[in-house]
């Protein structure tokens, strides 16, 4: 795998029928190395700190693939940032990978923690009422992963990928059990068992605690 760019956005406006909101997610590729911190990249806005950003969700990938899928159905080409990840990756499909998975760009190593849950922002971005439908629909959700060792990264920078050896469950699993109100005790177990985000932590706990389950 390929690291194809290396995306930071600043704090603006979108707008789409309506909606507005201040954000970071209209990011465009940034030249030259980039250091990745605990907090993410540098240079990056992340403005709704209740839902993004954290050190559990620091940096987030997509992959070219991915975006070659969503090219053919929308039927005109995408470019890299354009679902406001900060890291375009040729080569990667987010649904293979697991949580604990470890991404080894140069000295740079990020763990798969989260994925993406679409929102009202990113349908805005996409111009787009029904986009959040149709992310979780096509469950292609991208990766938000934690900074296990800090460093630059540029973009053609080779990527390797490390697998899980725990316990773990894989990142459309996560995906689905988001919108799933009758978790399994297993699934619930499993999710816990696994080094997922703080914030994906507390909403099985609560799913866990409405359900009864221990």
């Amino acid at each position: 795998m390929r690291l194809v760019s290396v995306n930071i956005g600043r704090a603006q406006v979108v707008e789409h029928g309506g909606f507005s909101d201040l954000t970071g997610i209209l990011k465009t590729p940034a030249p030259g190395a980039m250091e990745i911190s605990p907090w993410g990249v540098a240079g990056d806005a992340v403005v709704d700190t209740k839902h993004h950003g954290g050190v559990d969700q620091a940096v987030y990938v997509y992959g070219a693939p991915e975006y070659a899928w969503w090219s053919a159905q929308l039927g005109y080409e995408l470019a890299p940032g354009t679902f406001g990840e900060n890291l375009t990756i040729d080569g990667l499909e987010s649904a293979d990978l697991s949580i604990g998975d470890i991404l080894h760009i140069g000295a740079v190593s990020l763990q798969v923690t989260a994925a993406r849950i679409p929102c009202a922002t990113l349908a805005a971005r996409m111009g787009d009422a029904g986009f959040v439908k149709r992310f979780r629909a096509a469950e292609r959700p991208g990766a938000y992963c934690r900074v296990l060792q800090t460093g630059p990264v540029r973009a053609g920078d080779m990527v390797t990928l490390e697998r899980c050896a725990g316990e773990t469950i894989t990142l459309v699993e996560m995906f689905r059990a988001h919108y799933d109100s009758q978790l399994s005790a297993e699934m619930i177990r499993r999710h816990l068992a696994a080094p997922i985000a703080e914030r994906a932590r507390a909403h099985i706990m609560e799913k866990a605690r409405q359900a009864g389950i221990d």
